[in-house]
């Protein structure tokens, strides 16, 4: 939720605003010297995958991040 700067109530439309917008904003091609730029947008790839999807997100919210 932190990574996508999304509350835990988040709709799915809301999060998936907020993965375009921050994917944008972090795509390596937009920021070349950067070298924490690729890092920022996979975590922000996992982040979504994670809370797009109902099974992922009702685990993380049961485990967090060892789930």
């Amino acid at each position: 939720y932190k990574v996508l700067g999304v509350k835990r109530e988040a709709t799915d439309r809301e999060i998936k605003s907020a993965y375009r917008r921050l994917s944008k904003k972090w795509h390596p091609d937009k920021n070349p010297n950067n070298p924490k730029a690729n890092e920022k947008f996979l975590e922000i790839g996992t982040a979504y995958e994670i809370l797009i999807d109902e099974e992922k997100r009702s685990i993380y919210d049961r485990y967090g991040e060892e789930g």
